[in-house]
């Protein structure tokens, strides 16, 4: 039996999974914490990588590795290697005036149409750029760029200082798409947009095939293992699932996505729609909210109960809670690009000031950001039949009951799982096998719930959000 591991290095764990290379039955798995903040040093994933393979069992029975990894993370080298400073995550908004300035440069649709996205503070050529304008000297010690998924799949070939150089260093085009500087239609870096952010040109990783390998790991896996490409999470975690054509995966993490699978880019100039590339060749049109399982564990915390308390109370309320509209901005917003908002409540009454009343808010406020972005999907071209939900809050009970009531969509709810580490361990499979697409792994116990719709959870919400919008606009920021 070959086994294959994949990795989920997320913003707030690592996680590794050991599967059959054929079939995709779970082996074995193994998590470490990661530190908080939005920034942080790579040399802590490297530190809590060796701690899930080691809670995992090891990794010297494995004949092939993927990385899967949080998306846009700056991760800078200096020509020996070595990191220049902490890693600015895709969470940290202190860019957001760097990717303003970078689209006021040029247009929104000049962008749109290069990369296929357009610039906010979360992706990698706005950190670059606020790197060059608030750091000169760590900018000007930058010879290499690279994303976390790729640092780390570098540290498994041997990258790093005393080891393989920069020119070692390789990703996929998934991951690729995320950056602001590749084109995933042409399959090439745009360096003049690297050198518009960073201020220079740079090292880039090589851009490996769905299936190629990168080389054999000689380092906390067996040696001789094969390396592959990695990718992005949500490319990671729509190989996990399965998704196809109809499907849009909604995942609830740190961050709300909205992913759909395409044969053509997505090209939308207001940029709430991401042109990303998938893990599999074709692309992944994408909608990301900063606010997702974070307003459940805040709201959770307000009221003092767990999250079986938190849905519980949930499902007390009626739908739409009253009136009571929870716009859930608590660490600014991505989508939309208001990285200076805050959460807001609207519609308080007597009647609605009780804590079954804001659970419900709560989990209605996340879910209708979520369906913004399938409905930004939808105007892409994008086909929807179905909503595949991950993520941890899948399973809770007021999830299953509010979402497709919120989204107006049949849910699926695979078990839960490690999607995006699956998503790489799949990839890993696809590596050993080669072929046109990856191995087909079943999921066994998907469930699909239904729910009569309520768009006028949708239109209240809609409501307050434009007013937040309108107060956000009229405010100056830096």
């Amino acid at each position: 039996m070959a086994l294959v591991a994949g990795v989920d290095s997320s913003t707030q764990a690592c996680k590794v999974v050991v599967r059959d290379a054929a079939t995709g039955a779970l082996v074995r798995q193994g998590r470490a914490a990661h530190p908080d903040g939005t920034e942080v040093h790579p040399d802590r994933w490297w530190d809590a990588l060796q701690e899930a393979v080691a809670a995992a069992g090891g990794l010297d029975d494995v004949d092939a590795v993927a990385v899967g990894g949080q998306q846009h993370g700056m991760v800078a080298l200096d020509a020996g290697g070595e990191v220049v400073r902490p890693a600015l995550l895709w969470n940290d908004t202190r860019s957001a005036a760097a990717a303003r300035e970078l689209v006021e440069e040029t247009d929104a649709q000049a962008w749109a149409d290069a990369v296929g996205l357009v610039p906010v503070a979360s992706f990698t050529v706005s950190k670059l750029r606020w790197l060059r304008d608030a750091e000169p000297e760590a900018a000007a010690r930058v010879a290499g760029v690279c994303l976390p998924h790729d640092w780390l799949s570098w540290r498994l070939l041997g990258g790093g200082p005393g080891g393989l150089g920069l020119d070692a260093l390789v990703t996929d085009r998934g991951d690729a798409s995320g950056t602001g500087y590749f084109d995933p239609v042409s399959g090439a870096y745009r360096r003049d947009l690297l050198e518009r952010g960073l201020g220079h040109d740079a090292v880039l990783p090589r851009v490996l095939g769905p299936s190629e390998s990168g080389g054999a790991a000689t380092t906390l896996v067996r040696a001789g293992a094969l390396v592959g490409p990695g990718t992005g999470d949500n490319a990671a975690a729509a190989l996990g699932v399965g998704a196809g054509a109809g499907d849009v995966v909604v995942s609830i993490g740190t961050s709300g996505v909205v992913s759909g699978i395409s044969e053509v880019q997505a090209n939308d100039p207001t940029g709430t729609v991401a042109g990303f590339a998938d893990a599999t060749g074709r692309f992944l049109p994408l909608v990301c909210t900063l606010n997702a399982a974070r307003v459940l564990d805040a709201t959770a915390r307000l009221l003092g109960v767990d999250h079986a308390g938190l849905a519980e109370l949930a499902l007390q309320a009626p739908a739409g809670a009253d009136g009571l509209v929870l716009v859930p901005y608590l660490e600014g917003e991505r989508t939309p690009n208001l990285p200076h908002s805050t959460g807001s409540l609207h519609g308080l009454t007597l009647a609605s000031t009780t804590p079954a009343h804001l659970a419900r808010a709560a989990f209605e406020g996340l879910f209708c950001g979520l369906a913004a972005g399938i409905d930004a999907l939808v105007e892409q071209g994008t086909q929807v039949r179905r909503v595949v939900l991950v993520g941890g809050a899948a399973a809770s009970p007021a999830t299953q009951a509010i979402a497709p009531a919120v989204f107006g969509l049949p849910v699926v709810v695979p078990p839960p799982s490690e999607y995006v580490a699956d998503g790489a361990a799949r990839q890993a499979a696809w590596v050993l096998t080669g072929g046109d697409e990856p191995p087909a792994w079943t999921i066994e116990g998907e469930r699909t719930v239904e729910a009569e719709a309520t768009p006028h959870v949708r239109e209240r919400y809609a409501a307050a959000a434009g007013q937040v919008l309108d107060r956000v606009q009229a405010t100056p920021h830096p």
